[in-house]
């Protein structure tokens, strides 16, 4: 076998930002803000207007795991939702509360 003319590598290690576990055991970069809030209007692309308790409105979608248990999302539902601290104008929604 010819050998490669590429000396070996050694696989890079990841020194970004430090991980922490959250409540649920799952590793986060950074804490996610969780507040509660109302949808106000679906758009296209499995997209939600939501407002949040205090008044402010912003763009969210469903969260994979929402998808892939196919569960459904209608105007006026209450639902969960996880903030960005870096981009608080857009939002996951995590869990629609049942009624």
């Amino acid at each position: 076998m010819a050998k490669s003319s590429t000396p070996h590598r050694r696989p890079r290690r990841h020194t970004t930002r430090a991980r922490q576990p959250n409540g649920e055991g799952e590793v986060q970069k950074e804490e996610a803000v969780v507040l509660d809030a109302t949808v106000t209007q679906a758009l296209p692309n499995a997209m939600f207007e939501v407002e949040l308790d205090n008044g402010h409105r912003l763009i969210a979608y469903a969260a994979g795991r929402m998808r892939r248990y196919f569960i459904r999302i209608t105007p006026g539902d209450r639902i969960r939702v996880e903030l960005s601290p870096y981009d608080l104008t857009r939002g996951r929604i995590v869990y629609r509360y049942r009624d």
